[in-house]
Order: C-alpha cells, then sequence, then structure tokens
C-alpha cells in the first residue's frame, strides 16, 4: 500500500499524563509511520511534575521513521498557550491537534479524519458520541447564544487543520486564546464527525488545570462573545426605568405630600446619576472588548528548551 506524500505533523499537549502518555504515542506514532512517509510528533510538556517526560523519550525510541520533538514549557501555560507553542513549531502539510492523551477511539479515527480533510475540508474534528458534562454544556450554549460564529462548537478529542488554517490565523494573530472559536470564526470549510467511544477512560486533571479551565471559559465568553456587553446594555434598560419611575414618583410626591425640603432634588440627582452610572460602564465594557481584542494578539507563551528525541 502506497503512503501519503502529504507532510503530517501531530501536535500533543502532555500535563501530568504518565499512566497514558506511553500508549497513546504508540498509537499515534504506528497510524503515522503506516500511513504516511514523511511525519512528526510535537509533544508539548506543560511543566508535568510526574514520569511523563521519561515515558515520551522511551517512546521516541521506538518510534520508526516517525520524527518527535519535546516543547518544554518554562511553567505551566495551560493548554491554549502550549498547543499554540506546538503548532508555531510544526512543519506539516496538515497538523493533527490532540488537546488530550485520552484515547476513548479507535486509532483508525486519525486517518478517518484525515481522509475526510481531502475532500474540501481545512478543519476536522473528532467529537465524541456521549453527553457531555453540565459545565460544558452550559459553557457552549451560552458561547453559541451570544456569539455570532456560524459553527456550533462542542467537546472535540482531536482535529486536522490544513497549513491554509495556520497560515491564515497566524497572519491575524501572534497567538491564540481559544483555538476552537478562532478556527469557527475562520471563514473557512469545517466540519465535525462523530465517534463511538470504544473506552470509557476518564480524563484526570490536577487542581491547577481546573482552575485554569474556569479561568479560560471566562476569558473566552468575554472576549469571544457579546455576553459582557448585553448584560451591561439590560442593567442600563433596567435602570433607566428605575430612574424614570424615580423620577415620577418624586414629582407626585412633591406636588401631593410636601415631602422635607431637599427630598426630591436628591431622589432626582440619584435616579440621573445611577442611570448615567450604568451608561458610563456600558461603554467602558465596549472599550475592554475592543483593547482584548488587541492585547491577544501578543506573543504569551515561553518556553525552556526544544529538544529532538529523533534523527
Amino acid at each position: 500500500m502506497s503512503k501519503e506524500k502529504n507532510f503530517v505533523s501531530a501536535v500533543v499537549y502532555v500535563h501530568n499524563a504518565e499512566r497514558r502518555i506511553g500508549s497513546f504515542l504508540q498509537e499515534v506514532i504506528k497510524v503515522l509511520d503506516e500511513n504516511f512517509e514523511h511525519s512528526e510528533v510535537i509533544c508539548v510538556n506543560d511543566a508535568s511534575t510526574d514520569r511523563s517526560v521519561e515515558e515520551i523519550r522511551k517512546c521516541a525510541s521506538m518510534s520508526g521513521h516517525v520524527s518527535v520533538s519535546l516543547i518544554n514549557m518554562s511553567s505551566f501555560h495551560g493548554l491554549e498557550l502550549s498547543m499554540n507553542a506546538g503548532t508555531d513549531l510544526s512543519i506539516g502539510d496538515f497538523v493533527f491537534e490532540f488537546d488530550n492523551t485520552v484515547m476513548d477511539y479507535d486509532p483508525s479515527w486519525i486517518m478517518k479524519v484525515y481522509r475526510h480533510s481531502l475532500t474540501g475540508y481545512d478543519i476536522v474534528s473528532a467529537s465524541p458520541k456521549k453527553k457531555e458534562r453540565l459545565s460544558s454544556r452550559l459553557f457552549y450554549t451560552v458561547f453559541e447564544r451570544y456569539s455570532d460564529l456560524p459553527y456550533r462548537m462542542a467537546t472535540e478529542s482531536f482535529r486536522i487543520l490544513s497549513r491554509r488554517v495556520i497560515n491564515r490565523i497566524t497572519s491575524e494573530n501572534n497567538t491564540v486564546p481559544y483555538r476552537k472559536a478562532i478556527y469557527a470564526g475562520s471563514g473557512l470549510k469545517t466540519d465535525v464527525l462523530k465517534y463511538d467511544v470504544t473506552l470509557h477512560q476518564e480524563n484526570v486533571i490536577d487542581r491547577r488545570e481546573k482552575k485554569y479551565r474556569t479561568s479560560l471559559a471566562v476569558d473566552s465568553l468575554l472576549l469571544f462573545t457579546q455576553l459582557g456587553y448585553r448584560f451591561s446594555i439590560a442593567m442600563t434598560l433596567l435602570m433607566m426605568f428605575m430612574s424614570a419611575f424615580m423620577v415620577i414618583y418624586s414629582l407626585v410626591t412633591y406636588f401631593m405630600v410636601h415631602p422635607v425640603e431637599g427630598w426630591t432634588t436628591t431622589i432626582l440627582f440619584l435616579s440621573v446619576a445611577f442611570f448615567g452610572l450604568f451608561a458610563i460602564l456600558t461603554i467602558i465594557i465596549k472599550y475592554l472588548q475592543l483593547l482584548l481584542n488587541m492585547i491577544f494578539k501578543r506573543k504569551h507563551y515561553s518556553f525552556e528548551s526544544i529538544e529532538k528525541l529523533t534523527k
């Protein structure tokens, strides 16, 4: 069987995955070695404190014709920035992005996703056919409601990108704060393949990564959706109606009840002041969104070393 001529890169995120990384890399390397003439695997070690690096080196010694590299991040950066570093180093015509080392699918899906991309898709993702966690469902529901992206996002295990996607993204942004949203808004053809879960393997994440994921969710909602702006608009409208009510109430009280001197003026002032305050906050939030769009265009990651584990 003739092998594919395209050069393929596989970027793998690794953080305290010593129990899974060995078997995971063996399967990925096997698929690439059997199907491609030229391929590489780039493991991004995001400040692992276990034996993940040792397991990676062990697999690299048995990688056959597949080139294996290791990027050691200088400190814990989280999934997004670490994958940015790996993708920047990749040279493949197509790039696989493995967000975790849980292989709950048959390895043949790697080639299914690749071949589907050859039918005209620049981005093809593999998503499990299983019920999402409540937090994930809530995040994607809010994200879809308050963003204008045409692509419906869901939990994904891995994806493949054409070099055209990477070139377009890097020409617009030096770093990507939330890759799935950037890819969805790239304007290129995208598809998602659903696979049956063959192995129920839990992706155990530590406390640091849980905190990172929560922070990433909040940042993504503020940056890529109109949630903050819509909320400020709603509060401004609410305060406008409350201010109007208080103005009418204070005038009625002034002419009919004859309150203490200065009461009407104070209420009128507070009503107008609160409305003006919320209106100003709405404008500030809009400017903050624009500032966030400019800030994330700067480089934000740093790595300690790059090791070429194979020749």
